[in-house]
């Protein structure tokens, strides 16, 4: 069978087209805000494995020797790897990225902050992160994506 010159074209661009759709980036963002203070929020989130203290959904942390892998526990079943990139005490913030885990996302990379609230009293903590969708519809990823955010922010503004 002889394939034209014009029809490879178009086939590669239909496959790069194709391609490119399934390998989305997905954006999730959430924020809220908290009567506590900047320091306070920050002595919760600052600490790289303090999130089993946190979060609802995880039941234990382990930090590698380094300080740099966090392994957690998750209540329900099963562990995620993650790694710190950045940490800054100055911003009030860190930066991770999943190495492993059973949620559908990969090339996952999400940032923490805390800052103060524009009223000049209490603070606003943001989670946000860029993801593609794996094994499940971009649509299901970010909605798991959204409710870990939300229940964690939550959490940590409620006291």
């Amino acid at each position: 069978m002889r394939v034209s010159f014009g029809t490879a074209l178009a086939a590669l661009a239909l496959f790069g087209v194709a391609t490119s759709v399934q390998a989305a980036e997905i954006k999730s963002s959430a924020s809220k805000t908290s009567s506590q203070s900047v320091d306070a929020v920050w002595t919760k989130i600052g600490d790289f494995c303090g999130i089993a203290n946190w979060h609802p959904a995880v039941a234990k942390c382990e930090l590698s020797a380094d300080k740099k892998d966090r392994t957690l526990s998750l209540k329900g079943g099963g562990t995620i790897v993650e790694h710190l990139v950045r940490w800054s005490d100055k911003t009030h913030s860190y930066t991770y990225k999943i190495v492993s885990s059973p949620l559908p996302v990969e090339n996952y990379e999400s940032t923490i902050h805390v800052s103060a609230a524009k009223s000049g009293s209490g603070s606003v903590i943001s989670w946000h992160g860029h993801y593609k969708a794996k094994g499940a519809p971009a649509a299901d990823a970010k909605k798991t994506i959204d409710g870990i955010y939300e229940a964690g922010l939550t959490a940590l503004a409620g006291g």
